[in-house]
């Protein structure tokens, strides 16, 4: 019952939610010493970015009509074995890399036995005893106070990552009391990040993924797409009080949100500590649609030694290679290692560094996918500063992106097209309001220069002296009680600017209205 009104509060009741839950994120995150406080480590499946499975030449393709996507191996025909697909390896391999972790030399393959309807076979290949990288860490940012500018960094400690086979797909049909089984994602390869419990909080564990999805996507290891399932979060959740052994866990299975990550997490905290209040136990169990036993289910598994593959061998560089080994059929750490691709945490130091943004602007930048090159192309094409383009980028773009969820490669105002209107605002053609009046017209009108626009509208800036000081005159007699008041020249101000439509110039119309009201 405690589970099912979890998921009536998350889905249904968001709005009252959204304050429940920052409070309990401020709570959680800032126990003091004497109070129970949450501990958190999390178990990632991601799925590999290849086109066919781990062991199989099966596509892979998540729209696929039920069960077209499954060869003799996928479906545990008698007789057929598996076949390492070099992509997934590599693959692990520069994530290994790339979350500083030791990459094992040697590392072995082993069969996880359950018994589902979606799992053919029986078993599922993994790497329980030497997996492909052990040791790592993830650094992950929070932003902090009240305009969260301040940026706080924490590392949570990577266990281990290992290869291993999806399974298929359970589709319950209730109408007529049946479930029917998908294969196609059978055998699909799979990464298993382990996390260390190294976390104290929904918001910690929400940005921690948050960063390894990014990680991931620019590495192209994973798309992480959550909502395709490519990135699946398990979470491990107990309280203890600082400096006493830790408590009990619960796992949490199968979130496919970053954000409800962070609720859930939070939710599976507090109720752990109302249960230690009134005086009860925490029961060692997975939290789904019912709480699971944990402790049947790890004898359950019987590892053993998969005996169809042998032991996976990476080597250091070409040099270390054995006689007779094609180098291009192996998988050599040095290769991949230098292959590399700037990492999310490198570029949000380098944009602030390099542009002097803020560094809640850097965060933005990265988290959209494409931003950063479409900032610094229009950084290219104009003159004006870094800090004033950036407000067009997160502000007037994005919010345009996102009202009508476009992504940045969709937009229809080109980065040449942006960095010519912020041309034509710098050089003092046009007002910063009719500017912002030429980006919508663009919006609507994909093609249309901002110079066009500009002279088909007749928006370009009011500097005729003679003109301005005719109506600033106008403005002046018009307020001839207020003049001499505090403040009222901005209002004066936007009465010119009123009158003009946005075209006045702001910097002759102020000294034009302080000599007529001086």
């Amino acid at each position: 019952m405690v589970h099912s009104y979890f998921f009536r509060m998350i889905f249904l009741s968001s709005g009252a939610c959204m304050v429940e839950f920052s409070f309990m994120w401020l709570s959680l995150c800032l126990s003091t010493p004497q109070q129970l406080v949450g501990v958190v480590g999390l178990e990632i499946h991601a799925q590999i970015n290849s086109s066919t499975k781990l062991f199989s030449g099966s596509s892979v393709c998540f729209s696929a009509p039920p069960n077209s996507l499954v060869s003799f191996f996928d479906a545990s025909l008698p007789g057929t074995l598996p076949v390492l697909n070099r992509r997934c390896v590599e693959a692990a391999v520069m994530t290994g890399l790339a979350l500083n972790c030791n990459i094992n030399r040697k590392s072995l393959f082993d069969r996880k036995h359950y018994f589902y309807a979606d799992l053919p076979a029986g078993y599922q290949i993994t790497q329980q005893r030497q997996p492909v990288a052990e040791d790592g860490t993830l650094t992950y940012s929070l932003l902090e106070g009240k305009k969260r500018s301040q940026v706080i960094r924490k590392n949570v400690h990577i266990k281990q990552i290992q290869l291993e086979q999806d399974s298929g797909k359970s589709l319950h049909d209730d109408v007529h009391s049946q479930t029917l089984i998908d294969l196609n994602r059978a055998g699909v390869g799979l990464m298993e990040l382990v996390m260390e419990p190294d976390m104290s909080c929904g918001e910690e564990a929400a940005a921690a993924v948050r960063e390894l999805q990014l990680i991931l996507q620019a590495l192209g290891t994973c798309q992480g797409n959550m909502s395709e399932g490519q990135l699946r979060v398990d979470a491990n959740v107990s309280v203890h009080r600082p400096g006493e052994p830790l408590g009990v866990r619960t796992e949490v299975k199968n979130i496919n949100s970053v954000r409800y990550l962070a609720r859930a997490i939070d939710y599976e905290i507090q109720r752990q500590i109302g249960i230690l209040q009134r005086g009860g136990t925490v029961q060692n169990e997975t939290r789904h649609s019912l709480p699971i036993s944990l402790t049947s289910a790890a004898s359950f598994f019987r590892f053993m030694p998969e005996p169809n593959l042998p032991p996976l061998i990476v080597y250091e560089d070409n040099a270390s290679l054995p006689a007779g080994i094609d180098a291009c059929q192996a998988v050599v750490v040095q290769k991949i290692k230098e292959g590399l691709p700037e990492l999310p945490s490198i570029k949000r130091d380098r944009l602030v560094q390099t542009y002097g943004i803020l560094p809640e602007h850097s965060f933005t930048l990265v988290n959209e996918d494409g931003l950063v090159e479409y900032f610094e192309a229009v950084l290219m094409a104009t003159k004006k500063e870094p800090r004033k383009v950036i407000g067009w980028v997160t502000n007037e773009l994005l919010g345009h992106l996102k009202q009508q969820d476009l992504s940045v490669s969709q937009s229809p105002i080109s980065p040449p097209a942006l960095a010519e209107l912020l041309e034509l605002q710098e050089t003092g053609h046009i007002s910063s309001s009719v500017a912002k009046q030429v980006f919508q017209k663009m919006w609507r009108s994909p093609g249309k220069t901002a110079a066009q626009i500009t002279q088909e509208h007749d928006l370009g800036l009011v500097s005729d002296t003679a003109q301005l000081h005719s109506i600033c005159q106008k403005v002046v007699d018009s307020h001839p009680d207020e003049v001499g008041t505090p403040n009222i020249l901005n209002k004066l101000m936007g009465l010119v600017q009123k009158e003009t439509k946005g075209r006045a110039d702001p910097v002759l119309v102020r000294k034009i209205l302080q000599e007529k009201t001086s």
